[in-house]
């Protein structure tokens, strides 16, 4: 072949992502995140960006923040505003499925294109420290008695820790349909709200409520794992004799009308991340378990959960 076609059939390449990392120049990646800054989605793309740059996966990657409705809001900017873009990642996870289920928006998830599962967190359930509640029983009692006198604050509806407050009713004999969930835009909202006394019970991330379980602001009484979690001595819901687990994943979506080619190169990208000493650090800092899955068996994932999470909520009456 010579030279100069040999030259123009790599160009061709490059453009279409069809090389492998290492012929590529580095990426200038846009990262949408769904959410307000400070929360799960936040830290989980901020710490991804931080792995591509840090192992020169790429150049730069740039954030644009978009929160409300359970991340619906940020999908229809993504879906619309990035179509073909080989360069745009978007955070997304569990949260956001509930929020389709429960919010119906325009926009599909199955508009933009599967690129990895990479975490799981599983949620921690506070108590304020002046609450006059000490344990999950002592809730679990009063849930029993008057369900609407529990005030469960946490992320938005559909959220991991509104259907785990729905399940959690649901397996000790109260209606769930008639919890009272109050749904904060944002991790710093319900932390405030949690540290006010505004609400009996809190729901989140361990990382989110780590430094103020630490400093004895709050009193963690629960987790939703199946295990204790390494190094957090907080009994599990099954412990305490309630059947509830559920784990709160997080992943990135590519933008529609991206090519196979692209999307593999995508892939590629992320999971090339997620092997470097930075991700490693992000994960160890902020309690989040490995839970990586790409290509198809995530897609098919998405799909399963997304039909598990509509039968739990259908049951438990919030929708």
């Amino acid at each position: 072949m010579r030279r100069d076609t040999f030259l123009k059939s790599l160009a061709a390449l490059a453009a279409a992502g069809a090389l492998p990392l290492s012929a590529r120049a580095a990426a200038n990646v846009k990262m949408m995140v769904p959410a307000n800054p400070g929360g799960g989605w936040d830290t989980t793309g901020r710490a991804l960006g931080k792995a591509l740059t840090e192992a020169k996966l790429a150049d730069t990657v740039t954030y644009d923040n978009k929160g409300g409705a359970a991340g619906a809001l940020g999908l229809a900017q993504f879906v619309n505003g990035s179509k073909g873009d080989p360069n745009a990642l978007m955070v997304m996870g569990s949260v956001m499925l509930g929020g389709i289920i429960t919010g119906k928006p325009p926009v599909n998830l199955s508009q933009a294109t599967p690129i990895a599962r990479m975490t799981t967190e599983y949620n921690v359930f506070v108590l304020p420290a002046n609450s006059p509640f000490k344990t999950m029983k002592d809730v679990v009692e009063q849930l029993k008695k008057d369900p609407g006198s529990v005030k469960w604050g946490g992320g938005s509806r559909g959220s991991t820790e509104h259907i785990a407050a729905a399940m959690i009713a649901q397996k000790v004999g109260a209606d769930p349909s008639k919890i009272n969930y109050v749904a904060f835009r944002g991790g710093g909202e319900a932390t405030a709200a949690i540290l006010g006394g505004n609400v009996t019970i809190g729901g989140s991330g361990y990382s989110e409520f780590a430094e103020y379980i630490a400093a004895g602001k709050m009193k963690a009484i629960a987790v939703t794992s199946a295990q204790r979690l390494p190094g957090i001595n907080v009994p599990t819901l099954k412990e305490q004799g309630i059947d509830v687990e559920i784990g709160n994943w997080r992943g990135v979506y590519g933008a529609p009308g991206i090519s196979a080619e692209q999307r593999k190169a995508l892939t590629d990208m992320v999971l090339a991340a997620l092997k470097s000493p930075s991700w490693a650090e992000s994960l160890k800092k902020n309690d989040w378990t490995p839970a990586v899955l790409s290509g198809e068996a995530f897609a098919k994932f998405v799909d399963d959960d997304f039909a598990s999470l509509r039968a739990i909520m259908a049951k438990s009456g919030m929708i």
